[in-house]
């Protein structure tokens, strides 16, 4: 199954059970950069490791039985699958004792890693997930128009357009004779055929919701066109495309991943810029992991801000599940904590069960300087 919904993200993080660890499992398969032989031998490397960690763990026999399991069916799933996987990116996510399977087609390659943890390490889906926007790309010219969506790096024609305006009056006159009426006919038809696209563009935004508007037309179009828009739809656009005359499919993906790149950028840039702003003048914003888990756990946190591949050990309270730098003491249940490998990927899992907005900015930024995680609060304290 491809990965390209927060929903498969949702679905994914309620998988948790205290009888039983998960395991979740990443690997680069981008057979771009590498040959199949290489993807092979990385795969084996990485069930090696896998066990190797299960090992040194301390589990009653349930729990690490249900974990040799995983790594089994992650075996055969290689063995079957891999050769044929065209993906840049595989995420496996495994859990025997729920009798939980699933498998993702990525669209970027991860870093390899094998996580076995109580629930399932979805970080890199969250980060990868981030850097792409659903986009809408409309091409119109003076007969016909198209709109294709464009997300994670994917195109599809989603809708077409084709009216019948006439041809402009030769210059001289048509038939020898200059035609006024002729041109404000010409030109009324060509009004209609801008405002029934715009009209089906709002359309498709009201079913798909898309993030950014893209548009493709003559310059001279762009005056008649834009005032059609709806507010919504202007609030999205985000830029115009360069076309010609007959633009390919392959030319509107790379010049929309190209602009989509630049604004993203741009976008991160000022993310970090308002949340060190509002940190530096003292307002509603705190840094560093131990604060940023502090606010977390007290439910005061409006978004959260990382910067990506950042990760560190801490700990979770059993009872509770609140997250600590190194507390081995829940103060609040005041029962031993356990270790996690990763309580910043904790704390993702904690923002989104309590549906607060997690945003990815990539280093280097302004952000490294202030602990490399940050959040926005809903109130200042």
């Amino acid at each position: 199954m491809k990965f390209n919904s927060p929903e498969q993200i949702r679905v994914l993080a309620a998988v948790k059970n205290d009888d039983y660890l998960t395991t979740s499992f990443y690997l680069d398969t981008d057979k771009s950069r590498q040959t199949k032989k290489e993807v092979a031998v990385s795969f084996k490397n990485l069930l090696s490791e896998g066990r190797t960690r299960l090992e040194a763990l301390d589990l009653s026999k349930a729990k690490k039985d249900s974990l040799v399991r995983d790594l089994d069916m992650i075996g055969r799933f290689g063995a079957q699958s891999l050769p044929s996987w065209n993906a840049a990116g595989l995420a496996i996510f495994a859990c025997a004792g729920r009798k939980f399977w699933a498998e993702l087609a990525l669209p970027r390659a991860p870093r390899n890693h094998v996580i076995l943890d109580r629930s399932l390490y979805l970080r890199p889906l969250s980060s990868m997930l981030d850097e792409f926007r659903r986009i809408c790309a409309f091409l119109l010219d003076r007969q016909e128009a198209r709109w294709y969506e464009i997300f994670m790096s994917e195109l599809s024609l989603r809708e077409s357009l084709k009216s019948e305006v006439p041809s402009r009056v030769r210059e001289g006159g048509w038939q020898g004779y200059e035609s006024k009426r002729i041109e404000r006919h010409i030109d009324a038809h060509l009004h209609d055929h801008f405002k029934k696209a715009a009209q089906i563009t709002f359309d498709l935004f009201k079913k798909d919701q898309f993030d950014w508007l893209f548009i493709g037309c003559k310059d001279e179009y762009r005056s008649e066109l834009e005032p059609l828009l709806h507010p919504y739809l202007k609030e999205r656009l985000k830029g115009w495309l360069k076309t010609d005359s007959k633009p390919t499919e392959d030319k509107i993906l790379r010049q929309a991943l190209e602009m989509e790149r630049k604004f993203k950028a741009e976008e991160e840039a000022t993310l970090a810029q308002s949340f060190v702003s509002e940190l530096e003048k003292g307002g509603r914003a705190v840094s560093g992991l131990k604060d940023v888990l502090s606010k977390l756990n007290t439910w005061e946190v409006q978004s959260l801000v990382l910067s990506r591949q950042f990760a560190a050990e801490g700990t979770a309270c059993p009872k509770c599940h609140n997250l600590y730098v190194d507390e081995l003491r829940c103060p609040v249940c005041q029962v031993k904590t356990d270790k996690v490998q990763d309580v910043v990927h904790e704390g993702v899992h904690s923002a989104l069960d309590k549906k607060v907005q997690v945003r990815y900015v990539t280093p280097p930024s302004r952000l490294d300087r202030y602990g490399k995680i940050g959040a926005f609060l809903k109130y200042k304290t």
